[in-house]
């Protein structure tokens, strides 16, 4: 899911909308809708520039002392810990300053390191040697804190372009006490450490994943201000208290919870807070759920499991008159009708065994008889012929090879049924033997079927 140009696989990848040049796989980016605006005084330009490092998981801000062009996606070389790094630009101009006016930052604050120059291709190849190193080193300080048996974990190193500093992140509950590990990661790693303390939601932004909804992490995509979240939220929502499913993979409670409280806290300013009970006759009927896309409000009563839907009238209603002392005899519950549509079952149900081969067979059969209707074909069963792509040709004029002479129409063929001469008036009588027929000689071979044959005597 990274883009092709820094081969990330996190899932806050570009996904085919831009590549690491164009900031499409930096989840902290932020579009410059004053890019393009005039302004008449170019002198009071914001000098400050935004930079993101580690594929777009952090940002930092830094002067702009030498007074060059940057455009978004640029690679430049900045003041770092005892050398220098690399970053990306991700954002310049009037936007800049009005980041570092939510982030609580002076423009003019002597703390904002300053930008060397613009990255080389030297710059760069060692920016890209120090990444590679990134993975081994994460995978050995893994085991080093594992053999000093300490309570934490380590989620990501980054390393600084020159090679001389790196930064380990880490989650841990409670205090730790990281002083011998330091002198391990010095001794083996020939660089100075730094070692900084994530919460459990930063981490799971570095690391990624797929939420319960089917979408990618909303902290690793688009959200990097993290609120409070608390058990109250899903009970606005008429949530069930399931740590299992009102859980993220962080661990903690899921931060979407807070993205609807807003719209159901002003839903539910219309109904009564104080009806929580009602006294009627048949005992006092309590509050399980309010519906705020129906406007309705469940109560159940004692030695009863029925949920009875009531109005918010209904309900106001009844707790006036509880106030005058009054019981009501029943709640007038309403009916309520299911917004689902009813599922039609069809007509028929292809379930296995239901089909034979026998009636494929018929069907196949039945087919090739409609096409031939189509076609007008009435040539029957026994026409062999190999082309089929039309009727047979009418054939019935006179042939000249055979002496035909009954004319073009071919009628009825004369009677020959009389008597013979030679055999009688019955036509009982033996017939003569008059030897070989002169048209058949059989002195001689049998003229070949394809040849024409004989006028008739």
């Amino acid at each position: 899911m990274g883009c092709g140009s820094c081969g990330t696989s996190k899932p806050g990848g570009c996904q085919s909308n831009g590549g690491c040049s164009t900031g499409g796989c930096n989840r902290l980016n932020v579009h410059d809708w004053l890019l393009n605006l005039p302004f008449s005084d170019p002198e009071s330009n914001c000098k400050i520039v935004e930079v993101s490092f580690k594929q777009g998981s952090r940002k930092e801000y830094f002067r702009n002392a030498t007074l060059q062009f940057f455009e978004k996606g640029d690679y430049v070389t900045l003041e770092g810990v005892s050398g220098f790094d690399v970053g990306e630009v991700s954002l310049t101009g009037e936007l800049v300053r009005m980041q570092l006016k939510k982030n609580k930052l002076e423009e003019t604050s002597p703390e904002i390191k300053k930008i060397i120059r613009r990255a080389t291709e030297r710059d760069i190849e060692a920016f890209h040697i120090s990444k590679g190193r990134e993975k081994d080193i994460l995978a050995r300080s893994r085991a080093m804190a594992m053999e000093l048996k300490l309570q934490m974990k380590l989620s990501e190193v980054e390393i600084q372009a020159d090679g001389k500093k790196a930064t380990f992140f880490y989650t841990a509950d409670d205090r730790v006490d990281f002083r011998e590990l330091i002198k391990m990661y010095a001794t083996d790693f020939k660089f100075k450490v730094e070692m900084r303390q994530i919460g459990i939601r930063q981490e799971a932004a570095k690391l990624g994943g797929i939420g319960s909804c089917g979408r990618e992490l909303c902290c690793s995509t688009w959200l990097h201000d993290f609120k409070s979240v608390n058990t109250t939220a899903a009970r606005y929502q008429n949530l069930s208290i399931n740590q299992t499913k009102l859980s993220g993979q962080c661990g903690r409670l899921k931060c979407c919870l807070n993205f609807e409280l807003d719209t159901y806290l002003d839903a539910l300013q219309n109904f009564p807070d104080y009806a929580d009970s009602l006294d009627t006759a048949m005992g006092t009927a309590h509050l399980i759920k309010k519906d705020i896309f129906k406007n309705l409000m469940w109560y159940i009563l004692p030695n009863n499991s029925k949920h009875y839907p009531l109005t918010i009238q209904r309900v106001k209603e009844i707790k006036r008159l509880n106030g005058q002392g009054v019981k009501v005899d029943e709640l007038q519950a309403v009916e309520v009708t299911s917004s689902k549509p009813k599922e039609v079952e069809p007509a028929f149900a292809d379930v296995v065994g239901q089909i034979s081969l026998r009636s494929l067979e018929r069907n196949d059969k039945r087919r090739r008889d409609n096409s031939r209707d189509s076609r007008g074909d009435n040539r029957g069963p026994n026409n062999n012929r190999s082309n089929n792509n039309g009727p047979r040709p009418n054939n019935n004029g006179p042939r000249p090879d055979r002496g035909d002479s009954r004319g073009p129409n071919n009628g009825p063929r004369p009677n020959n049924n009389g008597p013979r001469p030679d055999r009688g008036p019955n036509n009982n009588g033996p017939r003569p033997n008059n030897g070989p027929r002169p048209n058949r000689p059989n002195n001689g071979p049998r003229p070949a079927p394809d040849a024409p044959k004989a006028p008739d005597q």
